[in-house]
């Protein structure tokens, strides 16, 4: 009879707590252009998400939705504004960029979480513990596991003093490798253009294959998205000295107009920003 009441009361309380997981989870802030507004506004929306998932640790989408946040959060008004006053204080760009790569760390925690509970032993799998062990990711686990990568390797590349989070760059490579198998055309280029990026970025990488990512990327957003113009011109003409190229990728970038409600309406509008601050540093780089 105890049992009995204790399962009714709790049943409420776990309808709310899935109804309101399933509707965080959905894009509520995705075509928000405003970026003052939405900088103001995510870290609500964030908090709110997590204390959720906390209840909900194996809900995937809202898992794949907090560990997008943070990263993206990390990204555009953390690790970008380090960039943007690193000449005048470098102080307060190492902070920031600590701040960054700490929410890197927890979107990476809240991905592997979720990808862990659906699929258990993956991560040890991802890590070579498991003898014999195969990597493979659920064609419903695919944007799970880019926010996990991508996440990692914001993470990583703020980390070049913590040894061994750098040493996990080729855990999160087969990672990413292993959801590019399964979709290549993930998120309109995404996944290719990360797979471009880090190819771009490990020790040995080949500038020929981190091209055909890229190259990828950009076919695949159909010329909609920025951001894989962006990569390329970051992750391959930056490193190869290609400056006329660099200067092309980022005019074509700033060139790109979505349509009204496009689910690409921030992302593009932070590459933007990014594409203009590059070019006018682009004397700097060269």
């Amino acid at each position: 009879m105890l049992v009995g009441i204790g399962l009714s009361a709790c049943s409420p309380r776990q309808l709310v707590v899935g109804s309101l997981a399933d509707e965080l989870a959905s894009p509520a802030l995705g075509n928000e252009t405003d970026l003052i507004l939405l900088r103001d506004a995510a870290p609500f929306h964030l908090k709110l998400s997590e204390t959720v998932l906390h209840q909900q640790p194996g809900h995937r989408a809202l898992a794949e939705a907090v560990a997008a946040g943070f990263t993206q959060y990390a990204y555009a008004f953390l690790a970008f504004d380090a960039d943007r006053i690193e000449a005048t204080d470098a102080g307060a760009a190492e902070r920031l960029r600590r701040r960054a790569a700490g929410l890197y760390a927890r979107a990476h925690r809240h991905a592997m979480t979720a990808l862990e509970i659906s699929q258990p032993g993956l991560t040890a799998v991802l890590a070579g513990s498991t003898p014999g062990g195969t990597l493979h990711i659920e064609p419903a686990q695919v944007g799970l596991a880019y926010w996990a990568a991508a996440s990692w390797g914001g993470w990583i590349s703020l980390s070049k003093d913590e040894p061994d989070v750098v040493a996990d760059l080729p855990q999160a490579i087969r990672l990413t490798e292993a959801a590019w198998r399964v979709d290549p055309t993930w998120g309109q280029g995404a996944l290719s253009g990360l797979m471009g990026s880090f190819e771009a970025a490990r020790p040995g990488g080949s500038p020929v294959l981190a091209l055909r990512y890229f190259d990828q990327a950009i076919r695949d957003s159909g010329g909609t998205g920025a951001a894989a113009l962006v990569a390329k011109a970051e992750g391959y003409a930056l490193p190869g000295g290609d400056r006329p190229m660099f200067e092309v990728l980022l005019r074509q970038a700033l060139a790109i107009r979505e349509a009204a409600g496009s689910p690409l309406a921030v992302q593009n509008e932070v590459m933007r920003q990014r594409a203009a601050w590059l070019l006018s540093k682009a004397d700097d780089l060269f």
